[in-house]
């Protein structure tokens, strides 16, 4: 099977490098080509990422680098159609909700190629987030969707989804933490901003929602600021907030972005994570770690109701309350997912082994 693996943000380095081990593990039966389309290029944002995870260099680099979302989705489906045309691959595999994976999802599915979507059926159901509009279609393109959680199951088969292309295999993202978090543990990477394990915040904000308007970015650096009296707060930079706190400034730690082990270290090493991320919810479920996400929904729900997240939306207030109940050992202990057990890949690969 000539498979294409496609990646093209952080996000989708940490799911395909479980896979792209497992499918090294077959060859007999795969021909795994590794297609990164640049939409992530910057080399704290990409290279560190495969270094640290050990994918192997891509077979092919659409370069189509910055833009906006249409921008890239644009160039994204020419230079991948392209690819297509030349290779003639069997199968599109696509993980993830980035703009790459609905592009080439889009692209594989104008030319009959089969497509195979990794973190299939999550809904936050608010489409004003790019991320949800990219998995919704991404689905409705796939001929087999993975899923990480029961949810994900449910809202499948609500859209009218068939039962038989939907597979419940876990959360692939856990299978590199559970590989990777001793040797992350062992960089102490809290020593670099003289802090303490267990005695510290770690902090991320990249939702446009949150960094986008510097008034209301301001506010909320604020209330971090208020909260870092009680506990240190170690606050990694995303470009995208980079610009917007150069104006508000503020006295976190900052940061630039960090490698993976340096940042799953950081966050196994924490007393507790505020974010907006999604894969941070789950990480930090799987890790134990109380987490505090600044949105208003999710499309993680298990990280909620079975694991260690509470949503706090925008109400700083309530995410002060939170800090205080984790400080006062008066927080929900949470507990591991359903098949979140690091063995996700294998079972992803052996189903594809079978078709």
């Amino acid at each position: 099977m000539k498979l294409a693996c496609i990646v093209g943000a952080r996000p989708n380095f940490i799911k395909i490098a479980p896979i792209m081990k497992e499918l090294a593990r077959k060859p007999d039966a795969f021909q795994p080509l590794l297609v990164h389309t640049g939409q992530h290029y910057d080399g704290k944002m990409s290279d560190v990422f495969f270094r640290d995870l050990g994918i192997p260099t891509p077979d092919f680099n659409l370069g189509v680098g910055s833009g906006s979302p249409a921008q890239q989705t644009g160039a994204i489906l020419e230079r991948f159609d392209d690819l297509c045309v030349k290779e003639n691959f069997d199968r599109v595999l696509v993980v993830g909700d980035v703009t790459s994976t609905l592009a080439c999802a889009i692209t594989a599915a104008k030319r009959w190629i089969p497509v195979d979507h990794v973190e299939a059926g999550l809904r936050s159901f608010d489409r004003t987030m790019p991320e949800e509009i990219n998995r919704v279609a991404t689905d409705s393109l796939a001929d087999h969707c993975f899923v990480t959680e029961p949810a994900g199951v449910q809202n499948l088969l609500r859209e009218g989804h068939a039962p038989e292309k939907i597979k419940f295999v876990g959360n692939v993202m856990i299978d590199s933490l559970r590989t990777h978090v001793a040797k992350a543990l062992a960089l102490r990477t809290w020593n670099q901003f003289s802090a303490a394990q267990g005695a510290y915040a770690l902090v991320t904000l990249h939702r446009p929602s949150n960094v986008d308007d510097p008034a209301k970015l301001r506010a909320l650096v604020a209330g971090l600021e208020r909260l870092s009296a009680r506990l240190p707060m170690i606050f990694p930079v995303h470009p995208r907030t980079r610009k917007n706190l150069d104006v508000v400034g503020g006295r976190l730690t900052l940061c630039e972005p960090l490698g993976y082990l340096e940042f799953l270290g950081l966050m196994a090493g924490a007393k507790l994570v505020i974010t907006d991320s999604g894969g941070i919810q789950e990480e930090t479920t799987a890790l134990g770690i109380p987490c505090l996400t600044m949105r208003l929904n999710t499309e993680r729900p298990v990280t909620v109701d079975v694991g260690t997240n509470t949503l706090v939306g925008e109400d700083l207030t309530k995410l002060e309350e939170q800090v205080a109940a984790i400080l006062g050992g008066h927080y929900k202990p949470g507990r591991i997912p359903e098949l979140w057990d690091g063995q996700t890949a294998r079972r992803i690969v052996e189903f594809l082994a079978a078709l």
